[in-house]
This record gives C-alpha cells, structure tokens and sequence, in this order.
C-alpha cells in the first residue's frame, strides 16, 4: 500500500487546480469567515448595506390577466414606479418609516429607509395599456390585461 502526502491530494492532474473537495472546503472556510466579521451584513459584497430590501411578488395567469400581489408595508403608493417594456415588468420605489417612542425617561427614536427595484419577466405579453395597479394595507395589486394573441384558444380536433 502506498500512502500519498495530503499536500498532493488537493492538486489535480489537470494544471494543478484544486480538487472539487478542497474548493468546497475553501469556500465554506471563505463563508464562515465573512459572517464572523459582519453576520448581519452582505455575504457577497462588503459594500452594500445590511439593510437591503425587496419585496416579496407572487405571480399568477389566468387565460385573460397577469396578476402580481407584491408586499410593499410602510410604503407610501406615491412613492411607488411601474413600467412594462415587452414582457418585463419593473416594480421600483422608496421606503422612508419613523418611529417615535416618549416615555418618562427616555425618547427612542428609528428611522428605516431605502431604495428598491425588482424586475420580472412576466410569463405571455400584455397589453401595456391596460395595467392597473391598486395599493391596500402594505399590498399592491397590478393586473395586466394579456394582449390578444397571447390569449390561450383552444382548437378542436377533428374526426375522419
């Protein structure tokens, strides 16, 4: 039996990368290392900011309509951007939240802001001129009318 030093396992015969096992390992090494540091933070980058945030969507298709609820709370609808070009649709806005609590010792004071933009691509074109778009208890609704040829038609068979 031959024993092979560690040191040679982790290079493979194909110009002396590391083998699938040892990037893996160096990976989780590089991942740990980054949540010791910042653990509320970006694992990706260490310049955008922890409180990064975008809404949830939830998608659904009739034969007739697109719709898209997306959880927007403490968002006002003014600040809110929807645009459609083709078949992609942008959700942007700005979340600007305050809270104030007096209490006889203390004031406590948060301020929670910041920008998003999420962008889908939606799943058969609509027609861009009917959209509508409703805001109701830190939901909004846009429902978009599908064009006509997109609109599923069914074809009979026939018999001989």
């Amino acid at each position: 039996m031959n024993l092979i030093p560690w040191r040679n396992k982790s290079r493979e015969g194909n110009g002396g990368g590391l083998a699938p096992l040892a990037e893996l390992r160096q990976e989780m090494d590089r991942l740990f290392d980054n949540f010791t540091r910042d653990p509320w933070g970006s694992l990706t980058s260490g310049f955008e900011p922890a409180a990064r945030w975008f809404p949830a969507l939830d998608v659904a298709e009739t034969d007739q309509e697109v719709t898209i609820h997306a959880e927007v709370p403490g968002v006002d609808p003014n600040d809110l951007d929807i645009s459609v070009t083709g078949r992609r649709l942008t959700l942007s806005g700005e979340k600007k939240e305050t809270s104030e609590r007096k209490e006889k010792d203390y004031f406590h004071t948060e301020t929670r802001y910041g920008n998003f933009t999420r962008s889908i691509e939606l799943p058969s074109d609509v027609d861009t001129e009917n959209v509508n778009a409703e805001h109701s208890n830190g939901v909004l609704t846009i429902t978009l009318k599908k064009t006509a040829a997109a609109t599923k038609k069914k074809i009979q068979v026939k018999t001989t």
